[in-house]
């Protein structure tokens, strides 16, 4: 099965920056708990992350006290006026 292109109308964007600065969390702090590297969650943090583990996905929402919805959410684009 071929990976889903990105719909151009759509982009999925990581609120990690909000979360942690409403948290008083580093990205440093946050990969140490998680258990990955800092470039990982910068990647995620920069909305350029392709894909992200679950499990992972899993351990930063409970690190974080939040849902999945609150660190990933769906922005549309607003279509073109014609």
């Amino acid at each position: 099965m071929a990976p889903a292109e990105p719909d151009e109308a759509s982009d999925v964007h990581c609120r990690l920056d909000e979360l942690l600065a409403a948290r008083g969390m580093t990205l440093a702090r946050l990969a140490e708990l998680v258990g990955v590297t800092v470039v990982n969650l910068s990647v995620l943090k920069n909305d350029r992350a392709r894909a992200i583990r679950f499990s992972t996905l899993q351990v930063v929402c409970e690190v974080l006290d939040c849902e999945i919805g609150e660190l990933l959410v769906l922005r549309r684009s607003r279509p073109e006026a014609t």
